[in-house]
């Protein structure tokens, strides 16, 4: 519970923060050409624009680093792996909802592709005991196993909380919605995956033999089973609340 709600001021401290210390900055700069504007020609006014379009650009880059640091700080704490028989659950969906709300599709891959990145780790180094197996299986396959699906999981999340935050009649629980599909989507991607690139191998016929599934479907089911539903109840829970409540602060920061 500790780690817990360290990241949680994490999530809400840091972009907050860093936003608010880039708009006082703005600002500044905004009463300097105030000052100045009686001065100014065309030219120097289009560049004054060309300087407002930067801070912005500064200011994403700076929440995506943000977001990105969270992710490997969760990544390397008890918090973000717990690791069971078989699968590892993590709770790294959550920082990857939250950014791909607040900054959008782009912003969603690129969170999900430093997930999908510290998965790799965990796979290379024997973190994960699974995928540590399936990486001295095929370590291509492996390596799209964990990268590929987390960067499509950061990109539709990104996707349906932008089309939905669009609709006036869904915007109030398309932080929700999204919170809710982007772990839904992890484990949908995560496990289509694997069923495609190594279900037919030894090591992951052993488990469908030991779970008695008799096919692929309800392989996938009963072995994400309870440890899918903790993963994407917790998810819906801290990020939907996290996200909503820092979009607000940083678009009254952004006014």
């Amino acid at each position: 519970m500790r780690y817990f709600g360290i990241c949680i001021h994490l999530f809400v401290f840091i972009p907050s923060v860093i936003t608010l210390q880039l708009k006082m900055s703005e600002r500044q700069d905004c009463r300097f050409i105030r000052r100045k504007g009686d001065f100014m020609n065309n030219n120097q006014t289009s560049a004054v624009n060309n300087t407002a379009n930067k801070t912005f650009t500064t200011k994403y880059m700076v929440e995506l680093a943000a977001m990105i640091a969270i992710i490997i700080i969760m990544a390397f704490t008890p918090l973000g792996y717990i690791k069971l028989p078989g699968l590892t659950i993590t709770f790294l969906t959550i920082p990857v909802a939250v950014g791909a709300i607040i900054l959008g599709p782009v912003g969603g891959l690129i969170c999900g592709l430093t997930f999908g990145l510290t998965s790799l780790y965990q796979a290379v180094t024997g973190g994960s005991v699974f995928t540590f197996a399936l990486f001295n299986l095929n370590p291509v396959f492996t390596i799209i196993l964990t990268v590929v699906p987390r960067m499509l999981e950061g990109l539709l999340t990104g996707l349906i909380f932008k089309a939905l935050h669009n609709i006036k009649s869904v915007q109030k629980i398309s932080y929700y919605i999204a919170s809710l599909c982007c772990p839904l989507l992890n484990t949908l991607l995560f496990m289509s995956s694997l069923v495609l690139f190594f279900y037919n191998t030894d090591y992951v016929q052993a488990f469908v033999t030991a779970l008695g599934a008799k096919n692929p479907l309800i392989f996938v089911v009963l072995f994400v089973g309870v440890q899918g539903l903790i993963e994407a109840g917790i998810c819906f829970i801290v990020a939907s609340v996290v996200s909503r409540a820092l979009y607000a602060a940083l678009k009254l920061n952004q006014n």
